[in-house]
C-alpha cells in the first residue's frame, strides 16, 4: 500500500530526500511546509534553485563560485594579489572571510585527494593552481586544507609541486583541531591560525 495520498507529494519528498542529510521524514516535513506557504514562496524557491544550477559560474581565476567570470574577491583591487590561500571549497572561503584576518586571494581546489573515494590529483583544481604559481607574481602560498589525513596528503602533494618555485609556502597554525573542517572552526581560532601561519616545511 502506498503511504502517500498524492503522487506529486511523493515525488517531491523523493527529490528532497536526495539532499545531503535529509531523510524521508525531514523531506516530508519540508514538502508539507512548502505546501502551507503561499504559491509565491514555492515559485521563488523553484526559480532560485533553477537559476543556481543554470547560471552560477566558477571564477576563471580562483575557481570560487561566482555570478561573473571573475569573482568579487579576485576583482577587488584592494586585495593583495601576491598571497594566495588554498582551500577545499567555497565554505572555507566564507569561513576565512568572516575572520577579517586575510586580505589576499584564494584558490578553491573543489575537493581534496582521497583515494578511497576515487579522488585523485587530476580530479581537483591542482594543475590550474600550478599555472597560477608559474604565471602570477605570487610571494606566498598558504595551504589551508582540513587537518585530516586527506588534507595533509593534498598539502604535501601541492608542496612537492610548487617547492621548486621562488615562493614562500606556509600552512595555517594548528589551532584547528585534527579532523575539523575550517567551516566549523570558530572565527577567533581560525583568524589566529591564519595570522600565526607557519612555514610548511616546519609543520611536518
Amino acid at each position: 500500500m502506498n503511504d502517500y495520498s498524492s503522487k506529486l507529494l511523493e515525488s517531491a519528498v523523493s527529490e528532497l530526500s536526495r539532499l545531503p542529510g535529509i531523510g524521508k521524514k525531514t523531506a516530508l516535513r519540508l514538502a508539507l511546509h512548502i505546501l502551507k506557504e503561499d504559491k509565491a514562496y514555492s515559485e521563488n524557491l523553484g526559480v532560485s534553485i533553477i537559476n543556481l544550477r543554470k547560471e552560477v559560474l566558477f571564477c576563471n581565476k580562483c575557481n570560487n563560485l561566482s555570478d561573473a567570470n571573475v569573482c568579487g574577491i579576485c576583482s577587488n583591487s584592494k586585495r593583495d594579489e601576491t598571497v594566495v590561500c588554498v582551500v577545499e571549497d567555497i565554505r572555507d572561503v566564507m569561513a576565512i572571510e568572516k575572520t577579517s584576518q586575510f586580505n589576499g586571494l584564494y584558490h578553491v581546489l573543489g575537493g581534496i585527494i582521497n583515494p578511497i573515494e576515487g579522488i585523485g590529483p587530476n580530479d581537483i583544481s591542482i594543475s590550474h593552481l600550478i599555472k597560477r604559481v608559474n604565471n602570477e607574481n605570487l610571494s606566498e602560498l598558504i595551504l589551508a586544507l582540513p587537518a585530516t589525513v586527506e588534507g595533509d596528503t593534498t598539502n604535501y602533494y601541492i608542496y612537492k609541486l610548487v617547492n621548486e618555485f621562488d615562493i614562500t609556502i606556509t600552512t595555517i597554525a594548528r589551532g584547528v583541531a585534527i579532523g575539523d573542517d575550517l567551516e566549523y572552526t570558530d572565527e577567533i581560532t581560525l583568524g589566529r591560525s591564519i595570522l600565526n601561519r607557519l612555514p610548511f616545511s616546519d609543520s611536518h
